[in-house]
Parts: structure tokens; C-alpha cells; sequence
């Protein structure tokens, strides 16, 4: 059994913090989103309450050398807003000067991306060693790289007493609910690009969910498994196969997929310009971008009267804001339900909706993506697994 940091007494110590900080950036590299700073804060803020020391390890992107691009001393001045009058120290090379012979209780040392460090993906135990005698505790919040097999995630835990934080115990508890005892009727959203990413996790939502919404790049696959032409839309063939597949499964399992009835279409991601097609009516020249107001509004319809809700996935190419009106459309949808237990996850989503207005009507939002997807699968994670 995992135990975590509200069911034990950790006081006097210097913590080992590991928190996914792998924020969205602007082009200009300023934070676009920082909710997972954020989600992170009950965490920080319970172990600095005993006297405690932490130590920060959090990674950001996934650089194959130490570039400014991804360094996390952006991150330090987000945390120092959040947390005021805490001191907090940024370690550019904690192999090098850790400064840890100065840090006292009630502050914080950064350390600069761990992914900086060759030893961090390939789990060096070496490396997890160096790393663990910095520290008396160790404690894993980052949920969103729980699915990863990391030294920081998976070999830390070997070395010295380990706990979940408060955001990887809300994770693990508002997920394990979401397929042990969803309320009905169940309804998953699915979009993305790729298939190949969420079989797994589709499924496992066909022997649970009542409905199965499926848009974005993800949905043209299947379109195309029921005989429609794609036009100039993205496919793969042997997706196409596994598509069928999945489809011949959800009628024996009584999950009803629904797909979009029709799209917004244009000749090029960057277009200007759009219209409205009926899925049938796609020609060669068209590029599925949304879904169209026909299918916006059978969408809305499932979740208005949905018990529970999880969504992973824009079902629109978001990056253009002409093809955003679709995604933007289900998180309104997802907060009117204010009966159903929602949770909304993935990146991607995350950053569709970072700006939104009534973010505290989502029952739940999810730090991770794939973690989310493979939590989800496979009932536990390896960084999970790890602090038991």
C-alpha cells in the first residue's frame, strides 16, 4: 500500500518533492499555462507547514542536452508568485553545488531539469544514489510522469522512505472512481490526433462507458473504417484495420460510438476560410479540421444528460483558432452538466481550455495524458507501483 504525505507525520526533514512542471510555453518561452504549478501547491505548502526543507526535482520538455529553452528558472519566478514569502533558490547543477549545507526550514531549492542529466531517462541507479543522498524523504506529486520508468520516478524510491503527494492521491482516487463505480450514464470524449496512442484505452472504456464520443484526427479513422472518404485528411491504413476492429467489439459490448455526422473543412491547417460539409460530401481537396454544428449539437446532447464525463483530446485542430469552436463547445457543454462527475485531461486538452472561464466546474482536471490513458488501462503506473 503507498502512503501519503496526510497519513504520516513528516516533520524536520528535507524532502525529496518530485513535481511535474512540464508547463506549455508561448513562442517567446514565457509560461503559457501553469496549472501544473498550481495543482502542485497543496503539496509544497503542506510539508513546508512542519519544518520541513524540500527539495525540488522537476523536468521540462524533453531535451536530449542543457539548453536555456528548457530550463526551469522560468518556472522559479511562477512558484515565488504562488508561495510569496518563501525563499526559494534555483541549482543550475546540483552534481556540481547542490547548496543544500545552506538551506534552512521553510525553504526551497529548485533544481534545474532533470532531464538535463543522461541518468534521469536511463534510470542510472548511480545516478538515483547521487540524487537521494540530498535528501531524508522522498515524495512523488508528479502523476503526470508516473506512467515514465525515470530514475527520479522509479529509482529514488529504492534509496530512502517514500509517500505520494496530495495531488498523485486525488489522481489515483478520482480515477480509480471513474472505473470502479462511474455514475450513469457514462460518457467518454476522445479526440487527438492519433489512434495508436489511446487503443488501449479505448478499449478499456468500450467495457464501461455507455457512449463513446469520438472527434479530431482520431475520429477520422474510424470515419474512413465506415466506408467514408477522408480527402486530404491524415490516415493510416493499418489504422484504419484496428479501427474496424474496435468498432466490430463496441456493438457486442453495447457502447454506443458516436462519430462526427459532419466537419469543418478547409483546403489547409493555416486557412482563413472554412465551411461546412456532411461527412459524405468531403471531396479530395478537404481537410477535416472540427466537427461541424450537426455534431456539436448530438455531442451536446449526450452530455447534457450524462452522469459521469471523461475527456481526453480537442476534437479540432486547435492550433488554428478558425477550428477551435468545436472543443471550446464541449468544455461549455462539460460545465453546464453541473449533476455529472467530470474529468478532463491530456495536454493538449489542458491547453485548450487553460484560459477558460468556469474551470472550477470540472469535478476534476487531470495533470496527465498518457498517465491519465494508462492509469485508466491498467489500474496503477510504474512510479506508482514504485512507492510501494
Amino acid at each position: 500500500m503507498i502512503k501519503f504525505i496526510d497519513e504520516v507525520k513528516i516533520k524536520n526533514k528535507t524532502v525529496l518533492l518530485r513535481v511535474d512542471f512540464n508547463v506549455s510555453l508561448n513562442p517567446n518561452l514565457t509560461i503559457a499555462d501553469d496549472v501544473r504549478i498550481r495543482q502542485s501547491l497543496p503539496t509544497i505548502e503542506y510539508l513546508l507547514k512542519d519544518n520541513n526543507k524540500i527539495i525540488i526535482i522537476a523536468h521540462l520538455n524533453n531535451p536530449k542536452k542543457r539548453d536555456h529553452t528548457d530550463s526551469l528558472i522560468r518556472v522559479k519566478s511562477r512558484l515565488a508568485e504562488y508561495l510569496h514569502t518563501k525563499k526559494i533558490t534555483f541549482v543550475e547543477d546540483f552534481l556540481k553545488n547542490p547548496h543544500t549545507q545552506n538551506l534552512k526550514p521553510g525553504e526551497i531549492l529548485l533544481f534545474e531539469n532533470i532531464r538535463f542529466y543522461p541518468g534521469e531517462k536511463k534510470n542510472d541507479p548511480e545516478f538515483a544514489k547521487q540524487l537521494s543522498v540530498l535528501g531524508d524523504v522522498y515524495v512523488n506529486d508528479a502523476f503526470g510522469v508516473s506512467h515514465r520508468k525515470d530514475a527520479s520516478l522509479v529509482g529514488l524510491p529504492k534509496f530512502l522512505p517514500s509517500y505520494g503527494g496530495l495531488l498523485l492521491k486525488k489522481e489515483i482516487t478520482m480515477l480509480s472512481m471513474l472505473m470502479k463505480n462511474p455514475k450513469k450514464p457514462f460518457v467518454a470524449i476522445i479526440g487527438g490526433k492519433k489512434i495508436t496512442t489511446k487503443i488501449k484505452f479505448i478499449d478499456k472504456l468500450e467495457t464501461k462507458a455507455d457512449f463513446l464520443l469520438l472527434g479530431g484526427g482520431l475520429a477520422n479513422t474510424f470515419v474512413a473504417a465506415e466506408g467514408h472518404g477522408l480527402g486530404n485528411s491524415f490516415m493510416k491504413k493499418e489504422d484504419v484495420v484496428v479501427a474496424k476492429h474496435i468498432l466490430s467489439l463496441a456493438r457486442k459490448e453495447h457502447t454506443r460510438f458516436v462519430l462526427p455526422k459532419d466537419a469543418v473543412v478547409a483546403k489547409g491547417l493555416d486557412s482563413k476560410i472554412s465551411e461546412v460539409k456532411k461527412i459524405n460530401e468531403i471531396d479530395k481537396k478537404d481537410h477535416i479540421l472540427d466537427i461541424g454544428p450537426e455534431t456539436q449539437a448530438e455531442f451536446g446532447k449526450i452530455i447534457e444528460e450524462a452522469g459521469t464525463i471523461v475527456w481526453n483530446g480537442p476534437v479540432g485542430y486547435i492550433e488554428n483558432p478558425v477550428f477551435k469552436r468545436g472543443t471550446d463547445f464541449l468544455y461549455y457543454s462539460i460545465t453546464e452538466n453541473t449533476k455529472a462527475i467530470s474529468i478532463v485531461g491530456g495536454g493538449d486538452t489542458l491547453a485548450a481550455i487553460a484560459k477558460k472561464e468556469y474551470l472550477d466546474k470540472i469535478t476534476h482536471i487531470s495533470t496527465g495524458g498518457g498517465a491519465m490513458l494508462e492509469f485508466i488501462e491498467n489500474g496503477t503506473l510504474p512510479a506508482i507501483e514504485a512507492l510501494k
